[in-house]
């Protein structure tokens, strides 16, 4: 019988509380230091995060063992690909064709098995521990998330923000779940939460397009800001009054440029391409994904993660459920779930986003990343977690997972690691979320090794992890 056993500890450093609210501070060397690294490989441009909350199947999706006994292997087929030799399950026809693009990791583990700790591990590559106790919740002195970090050692001074996050802000447990927003960088570097871009009225918070009046107001505003923020100076630094007027310059910029406005304008696309990603036709919204609402934001969220991309943002984190929905979390009614809420409307949003990323030239400068916090057991039934599972149901599995990448100069059609043959854990190559980060960092031009410092001016690697340099090329 499969149980659980532990990999490697946490680092000791992961392990130390991570300082109070305030901008980091870099030195000059640092700062220079944390440009792009010296390499003879592809510097990604933009990265697009594709992030299936709740702990998507290995088994069930990318890392398929049709040998296996039936009530480890389950229902599903495994389909010819694009790339020789791979195979996905029969629920990701669209998607297969994309497999050449895409090198994937079947030997990721970790031993943390609670959602908002498990995301918090892989959006920051830190292990989730606060002293003795695991990382829950969103904190102001947590580690930054990629999106974050890359905002404040790779900004690109344009008009849109450098990390943007699609539709909404996950929730789990009553909490925010951590690695979403900037934490110790400070506010400065949080997200833009662009909201649901598949619902009629959708509008970005502050940007109002239908208002022509607003850019107008929205002027003399900041014309009374500034003098108010001349007379703040005289009081001297204060990194809350910093925040606040980095926020009024973002606003400003965004709200007086035509490129902003239309670049989060979906009705600008061709219906045939809105189509083609998924248009939701009235679905109950008050159904979740787990009681087969299925997931009618991801095509026109994907879509405007396209669209993000295009206009050059830094980092896009595309979230495939909706704020209180652990989607891919399948204790109960595994197959059915797959089958009618999850897979379907994944394969056609992600293969239309592949399609026009490749099309349009995106991805040879943009790094695509797709991984959840966590696996699935391989063995139907078996209980890790306390929601449990049902004799047709999966429950939470840390010990192995697949995360994929593609773009920027990442070897398609390749596996880098194995697993064991019931995708239990790592057999070859075991990988860490620690080592994910490193080569995030590590394809978008930034030394994982580069420190950054709170405002206690504190030290933090930010990454202690190997990069995967087979992975990215």
């Amino acid at each position: 019988m499969l149980t659980p056993r532990h990999f490697t500890s946490p680092h000791r450093r992961e392990m130390l509380a991570l300082g109070a609210l305030a901008s980091v501070g870099l030195s000059l060397s640092q700062l220079l230091a944390s440009g792009p690294i010296a390499t003879k490989r592809r510097v990604a441009k933009s990265c697009l995060l594709v992030f299936m909350e709740g702990g998507p199947s290995q088994i069930d999706t990318f890392d398929l063992k049709p040998e296996a006994p039936a009530e480890v292997r389950g229902e599903f087929k495994p389909i010819a690909t694009s790339a020789v030799g791979i195979r996905v399950c029969d629920h990701l026809p669209l998607l297969a064709t994309h497999m050449r693009h895409f090198a994937q990791v079947r030997s990721v583990h970790h031993s943390v098995n609670d959602h908002n700790a498990g995301a918090y591990y892989a959006l920051t590559g830190r292990h989730p521990l606060d002293g003795s106790k695991l990382i829950i919740a969103d904190s102001p002195k947590n580690f930054p998330p990629f999106g974050a970090v890359l905002s404040k050692l790779r900004p690109t001074g344009g008009a849109l923000p450098d990390f943007i996050h699609i539709p909404e802000v996950m929730s789990n447990n009553n909490f925010d779940i951590p690695g979403e927003s900037a934490g110790f960088l400070g506010a400065a570097h949080d997200p833009l939460v662009t909201g649901d871009p598949s619902l009629p009225n959708f509008n970005v918070p502050g940007l109002d397009a239908t208002s022509e009046s607003q850019p107008v107001r929205f002027r003399d505003r900041r014309d009374l800001l500034a003098q108010l923020d001349r007379r703040l100076a005289s009081l001297g630094d204060d990194p809350t009054t910093d925040r606040m007027s980095v926020f009024r310059r973002q606003a400003a910029t965004m709200i007086g440029s035509p490129a902003v406005r239309q670049a989060f304008d979906l009705s600008l696309e061709p219906q045939s391409v809105r189509e083609r990603y998924g248009i939701d036709r009235g679905s109950d919204r008050s159904i979740e994904a787990r009681k087969f609402g299925g997931l009618p934001h991801f095509g026109q969220s994907a879509l405007l993660a396209r669209r993000m991309i295009e206009a050059g943002v830094r980092l896009v984190t595309l979230v495939t459920g909706r704020r209180i929905d652990q989607a891919w979390d399948t204790h109960r009614d595994h197959w059915g779930l797959m089958k009618r809420s999850l897979l379907p409307p994944f394969d056609r949003g992600l293969s239309a986003l592949m399609d026009d990323l490749h099309i349009r030239g995106l991805l040879d400068e943009t790094l695509v990343v797709i991984m959840g916090e966590f696996g699935r057991t391989p063995r139907l039934g078996f209980v890790t977690s306390g929601a449990g599972a049902t004799k047709d149901g999966r429950d939470h599995w840390p010990y192995c997972y697949t995360v994929l990448f593609a773009g920027a100069g990442v070897p398609g059609g390749s596996v880098f690691g194995s697993s064991d043959k019931f995708a239990g854990y790592p057999s070859t190559d075991p990988v860490t979320p620690a080592d994910i980060a490193a080569t995030i960092y590590s394809a978008m031009g930034v030394d994982p090794a580069t420190e950054i410092h709170d405002q206690q001016s504190k030290p933090y690697t930010l990454s202690p992890g190997r990069v995967l340099s087979k992975v990215i090329g």
